[in-house]
């Protein structure tokens, strides 16, 4: 008996001096993820979506990115800077992409990724007031956009301009401060460079002022916390990208054929889509084919300025300025009809776009065919063998933009098929087509919301076909996005 009781007390001794084993719950299971929330602001070179898509520098590199990580991509726009912080800041996107440039005061708040592309920060002001000579020397004050790094520049040159005063506006947007602008109800903002390059289509009298910073980098905004394993994933895509040539094909296609600014084309222009272009409208889209019937109509603006009775000292002539022999081919009888002329030079342009290599993509087809319809498309093959010769892709428009005014260099033109051609006038009747067909493109999406918000909104259909156009409530001419 004693010796069970001694096997009992020893047992009960060695138990109580085992530590105590508690159960660990099972850590919780994090799914991975199925879509990239990408927050962003509405505008032209950001984020915009019309009848013919999506579109936007910003959109563009978050489509690629969301294929890069096998992902569905989700665009998530918001009114203002300061909504896309505080979404961000509650974990309902994963990030920012909206045009913002880099400042220290982002770096504070949040991981900041590689630049897309860079700007310069410029005062604007109207046409018609004096010309700013200095930062101190203003008449009036400058107003920009709550949280913009607007707010950032001005800060940092109140340093050493003490009198330096300003507003900010946190219910507008910078594309209705440029909107005030040009209609003289204030004086003075300040914009990035492509933004107003690209607004001056819409609202030509906008005037770049003083340069207050140079080549700020833009970039997406990631958060602060838990973000390594996206920040890693989105250096090795823009290494990729930037490899392949992503972001000057971007940089081309937003922001090359907008520095050229002509204040007087860019009014008459838009005096000829309210006086003249309804006359040709519905020919244009009859005869488009594929093609979308404002390009036909820009470049007919670009030909005779939607003139039928327009004559080139070379002979072509009519609204769409065909050569005898390409009516002929094309089955024109009369030149001078403008109905017959419009026929003509769209069969003409669809036949440059199904005889172009089918290496040049989609996307950048239609610049190709301009620039055939206006030099030839023995030149245009001529600048693309230049542009392979030279180490370029000779399926990418901006490296054969950038090889066709060789072709005026007897150094260069001796070697090739074709010879001589005026390539750098092609390069500019690229330019300028693109510029009127963002204009006509910009002009149309606002007259469709304008006549939808006239409509009494008896369903949800309705409603959601107005938010759809995703155009902001503005006068007629332009949108631009709240950058910066």
């Amino acid at each position: 008996m004693n010796k069970l009781l001694l096997t009992l007390c020893c047992i009960t001794l060695l138990a109580a001096c085992q530590k105590v084993v508690v159960e660990q719950e099972k850590p919780a299971f994090i799914p991975e993820p199925t879509e990239l929330v990408v927050g962003t602001l509405y505008g032209p070179q950001i984020y915009f979506t019309s009848g013919q898509g999506d579109s936007g520098y910003d959109y563009e590199m978050a489509e690629r990115f969301a294929t890069y990580l096998d992902l569905k991509l989700t665009m998530k726009p918001f009114a203002n800077i300061g909504e896309l912080y505080g979404a961000m800041r509650q974990g309902e996107i994963d990030i920012i992409a909206a045009g913002l440039g880099d400042t220290p005061a982002r770096r504070e708040q949040f991981r900041v990724g590689p630049p897309l592309y860079r700007v310069n920060q410029v005062l604007v002001y109207r046409q018609g007031t004096p010309v700013p000579k200095s930062i101190n020397n203003l008449d009036g004050e400058i107003t920009v956009i709550t949280n913009s790094s607007f707010v950032d520049t001005l800060t940092e040159l109140q340093k050493s301009n003490p009198d330096l005063v300003w507003n900010q506006e946190k219910g507008k947007d910078a594309e209705e401060l440029l909107t005030m602008i040009a209609a003289g109800d204030i004086p003075y903002t300040i914009a990035d460079s492509t933004s107003l390059d690209i607004n001056r289509r819409f609202m030509p009298e906008l005037r770049e002022g003083l340069v207050l910073k140079e080549k700020q980098p833009v970039v997406w905004l990631l958060p602060a916390n838990n973000s390594d394993k996206l920040m890693s994933e989105l250096l090795a895509f823009w290494h990729i990208e930037k490899r392949n040539g992503t972001l000057a094909h971007l940089n081309e296609k937003y922001f090359a054929h907008v520095k050229r600014f002509d204040y007087v084309d860019t009014r008459a222009f838009i005096r000829a889509i309210d006086n003249k272009l309804p006359k040709y409208q519905a020919t244009f889209e009859k005869y488009a084919g594929d093609i979308d019937w404002r390009k036909l109509a820009a470049t007919a603006y670009q030909e005779s300025h939607w003139n039928p009775n327009a004559r080139s000292p070379t002979g072509v002539r009519g609204l769409m300025m065909l050569t005898l022999p390409t009516a002929k081919q094309m089955g024109i009888k009369n030149r001078l009809d403008p109905y017959q002329s419009i026929q003509g030079g769209a069969k003409y342009l669809n036949s440059m776009l199904e005889r172009l290599p089918n290496s040049i993509p989609e996307s950048q087809r239609m610049w190709f065919a301009l620039a055939s319809y206006n030099i030839g498309l023995g030149h245009v093959e001529d600048a693309r063998k230049l542009a392979q010769a030279q180490g370029l892709n000779p399926s990418a428009w901006r490296d054969v933009k950038s090889v066709l005014p060789l072709l005026q260099k007897r150094k260069y033109y001796k070697k090739t098929r074709y010879g001589y051609a005026r390539g750098n006038e092609a390069v500019h009747y690229v330019d300028s087509i693109r510029r009127y067909y963002d204009t006509l493109v910009w002009i149309d999406n606002q007259n469709m919301l304008l006549e939808l918000r006239n409509k009494p909104l008896q369903t949800a259909e309705i409603q959601e076909e107005v938010v759809d156009i995703q155009v902001p409530q503005q006068p007629l001419l332009n949108q631009s996005p709240e950058v910066n």
